[in-house]
């Protein structure tokens, strides 16, 4: 496909790209070559570190022939091509490292049970991103692959663990692609790369056939640059599968249908401060949020400043225990794969702080981290039970640079006080296992963007009020200097 047409189609979101497979004006075929083209076009950028085009030109081609595109048959994003992050999206047949010099060359055996649903909904998967290793860095530059650049300037980062697919989204590879957060992975991402970043509420989706991360802190979504194909890519992987420890309940209605429906006034608690120690926001950031309020507060909703309390040294300490107990898994996996025990300059240094942490846990210790999760959780919810929605930062200044947010710092929890004190209310939402959104409400006086988040209990509420919010503060025509869709007029 010639590049011109390859830009044009790029302009388009997931549901605007089904909806034109679906009319028969282009096949999924035509979709996937140009996705192809733009892949190929942002080699610079070092976000595919796969290429599976062989694969999903074999889907493309079965969907078009079989006829379900064009008779109806299929959902709002059937045909749509479609890059899975290489971290908790694993593909039977397909290399699958995690960001690791340890599995450089693992291939995966199984299908995660949420690719097989994007697969059901039609998504046409072709490639595989960037991510750092086991994702434990809010930046995606591994030793493995190299760094990932950021569309909208090279000197910052594309934010991570979900760097790679923000940045394929962000510059128009594809519409849309997979992520996973654990301490902010798809809204940090978001956030640095101007795009819609949910983290679904805890069990929402399923790690199957993987048990859970971190004790539940993780959750898996993806990274859009709309609101509606983030709701749509939800309603496709909804859902538990056979055996997981827990669900979610189930919506009533599905999330992509509620958009059209405003939610009731809502009780919105601002904050602007981060609640663990941190230099003061940049002002950039809190008149982003402050305005977000604003807006929100003339569409019908109450909007009155305060924050939910809770003990930060201890959930600092708690996240540190099941990272390092989380990393010694990823060590004892390694020790699989290779037949051998990996050696120390196989992980990167920051890894290896937490393995080295990890080895010398306690059962005890671990035990006491999961309590300290459950109890700060409680005291968390007690201080919002006169609020429904609670309205942050999602980075407290702009996107940071290089080598800042993946470096040893000589303990764990060193690590997670640099980590937090850049993320701020982030990690408050896989503690708590509320659903989180990040949108890219503001811009620099240079152009960067900046991302606001709301939190709440469940995801229906936060995605009325995003799209409330894409409305009236609309971000569609904002494009980064590495966009490769037709110029904005």
């Amino acid at each position: 496909m010639d590049a011109k047409h390859a830009a044009e189609l790029a302009d388009l979101d997931a549901i605007g790209q089904a909806a034109l497979a679906a009319s028969g004006e282009v096949s999924a075929v035509e979709l996937l070559d140009a996705a192809i083209t733009r892949t190929e076009a942002a080699r610079g950028l070092n976000a595919v570190i796969t290429d599976l085009f062989d694969r999903g030109r074999e889907q493309a081609a079965a969907l078009d022939q079989s006829g379900a595109l064009r008779a109806g048959e299929s959902g709002p994003l059937a045909g749509v091509p479609f890059l899975l992050k290489d971290l908790g999206a694993s593909l039977a047949g397909a290399r699958e490292a995690m960001g690791s010099r340890a599995l450089r060359d693992h291939v995966a055996t199984q299908t995660a049970w949420i690719v097989e649903r994007y697969l059901a909904a039609g998504l046409v998967v072709f490639g595989k991103t960037n991510t750092p290793e086991w994702g434990n860095h809010c930046t995606t530059e591994p030793s493995l692959f190299g760094r990932t650049a950021n569309p909208w300037s090279p000197d910052i980062t594309p934010g991570g663990s979900s760097g790679g697919s923000a940045a394929a989204v962000a510059a128009g590879v594809v519409p849309a692609a997979s992520g996973g957060d654990g301490t902010g992975s798809i809204r940090v991402p978001a956030a640095c790369c101007g795009l819609v970043g949910l983290k679904p509420r805890r069990a929402r989706t399923s790690f199957a056939p993987s048990g859970h991360l971190l004790e539940g802190l993780a959750v898996e979504h993806a990274l859009t640059r709309t609101v509606r194909d983030s709701a749509a890519l939800l309603d496709a992987v909804t859902g538990s599968a056979p055996g997981d420890p827990y669900n979610a309940s189930l919506p009533h209605r599905a999330f992509l249908d509620t958009l059209s429906q405003a939610p009731s006034p809502q009780r919105i608690l601002i904050a602007t401060g981060s609640p663990f120690p941190a230099p003061a926001t940049d002002p950039r950031v809190i008149a982003a949020v402050e305005n977000a309020g604003r807006t929100l507060e003339s569409i019908g909703h109450h909007v009155e400043p305060g924050a939910p309390s809770f003990d930060t040294d201890a959930v600092a300490d708690a996240i540190s225990v099941l990272h390092n107990v989380s990393n010694v898994q990823l060590y004892n996996f390694a020790k699989s794969h290779l037949g051998r025990d990996p050696r120390e300059d196989e992980f990167e240094p920051s890894s290896w702080v937490m393995m080295r942490e990890g080895f010398t846990t306690a059962g005890v210790d671990y035990a006491d981290a999961i309590d300290t999760i459950h109890a700060q959780t409680r005291q968390f919810v007690a201080g919002m039970s006169a609020h429904d929605v609670l309205l942050v930062p999602t980075l407290l200044a702009p996107p940071p640079g290089y080598a800042v947010l993946d470096q040893p710092r000589g303990t764990t929890r060193a690590f997670f006080d640099v980590e937090f004190a850049h993320t701020g209310w982030t990690t408050m939402a896989n503690v708590t296992g509320w659903a989180a959104i990040s949108l890219p409400l503001a811009v620099t006086e240079d152009g960067l963007p900046i991302g606001v988040q709301l939190m709440a209990p469940k995801e229906t509420v936060l995605l009325q009020l995003a799209s409330q919010l894409e409305q009236a503060l609309p971000w569609a025509q904002r494009r980064p200097p590495g966009w490769l869709g037709a110029p904005v007029s």
